[in-house]
């Protein structure tokens, strides 16, 4: 826990201890698990109930909000009906005691997703969640007006710091402008109508952010980093973009596949929300967030040459050069075009 400054006294305060019903005397050993960009993950055995809990320590903000911490709290509060999402046991976005903000919730079995086998429980999975009712007076989650737009107003912010630092290559420059060009051209040539049916969705859909238990065990859907109020076929655009397949393996899904995976999640969801529109909409979405991981990626780039980021995966730091590879970037141009 040195890697965050103060936490191993964090843990020791009366009103941490307090409300995880801890003994006021620590007895808990905490083990990080994994860290993301953004969030720093440990593990620990409740001493009176012998459960496993997880401690996330936020450290940023994609979204750039105060209260991240919160602002996730709030959307695994909401699902918490679906079954699908950790229980929350304790929120501190105050940064009184810490820097940064803290949760405590339930740990949750499985394994990261497999593309290969575990494409049905990804489906069925998400219909759950997104099949939980989110009344239209809901304020806590941010709704964009044009998701569409909105999108890729945060590709150009992202993007705007790899185009303005020296780092950037020139090339790549011009490759990745020309892409959200085209982009652009197509989000306004698309007239999405209103969705139909609007819940809570992730927009975050990489494998590792589920854990899936297989055949009659549960799966689950685990980080909640960047909820919205909107279209569930966002969700379904992000988890099927090859941007997003490519992350954490190297597997872009067939046009079969992505079909089935539809079907799938069509049928799951059966009568519980309006699907109209659905799998057009979903095809849209798949194309804009493919510049969105581009972006990502191009900003990142520049961020990971910082000498004082305090998170660094070493994983990540060899994806992002594969995203901004010529092959990679010709790859989403073709499919792009298609």
């Amino acid at each position: 826990m040195e890697r965050i400054k103060g936490l191993n006294e964090y843990v020791k305060n009366e009103k941490y201890r307090k409300a995880l019903n801890l003994p006021n005397e620590q007895e808990e050993e905490y083990t990080m698990l994994a860290q993301g960009e953004y969030n720093i993950n440990y593990s620990f055995t409740h001493p009176k109930t012998g459960k496993k809990l997880l401690l996330r320590v936020n450290c940023g903000s994609q979204m750039h909000l105060e209260n991240q911490i919160g602002y996730e709290c709030h959307a695994l509060q909401l699902l918490e009906a679906s079954g699908r999402t950790p229980k929350v046991l304790y929120v501190d976005g105050s940064r009184k005691f810490l820097d940064y903000g803290v949760l405590v919730m339930e740990y949750l079995p499985g394994k990261a997703l497999d593309y290969h086998t575990d494409l049905k429980y990804a489906a069925e999975c998400l219909a759950d969640i997104h099949s939980v009712r989110i009344p239209e007076s809901e304020s806590g989650l941010i709704r964009p007006e044009n998701p569409l737009t909105a999108i890729l107003e945060e590709c150009e912010e992202m993007v705007k710091i790899y185009m303005d630092s020296p780092l950037g290559k020139d090339r790549m420059k011009r490759k990745i402008r020309d892409l959200l060009d085209k982009a652009w051209k197509k989000a306004k040539e698309f007239h999405m109508e209103d969705s139909p049916y609007q819940c809570c969705i992730n927009t975050e859909l990489n494998s590792t952010n589920f854990l899936i238990g297989g055949e009659g065990k549960p799966n689950y859907l685990i980080d909640w980093e960047k909820p919205l109020f909107g279209d569930p076929a966002q969700d379904l655009g992000h988890f099927l973009a090859p941007t997003t397949t490519f992350w954490k393996t190297d597997v872009i899904l067939r046009e079969e596949e992505i079909e089935n995976f539809l079907n799938e999640y069509l049928k799951y969801v059966g009568v519980r929300f309006d699907i109209t529109g659905l799998k057009e909409r979903t095809k849209v979405f798949m194309e804009i967030t493919c510049l969105r991981g581009i972006t990502w990626c191009a900003m990142a780039w520049v961020q990971y040459q910082q000498p004082d980021k305090l998170i660094i995966n070493e994983s990540t730091y060899r994806k992002l050069e594969d995203y901004l590879s010529d092959g990679f970037l010709e790859k989403i141009e073709i499919f792009l075009e298609q």
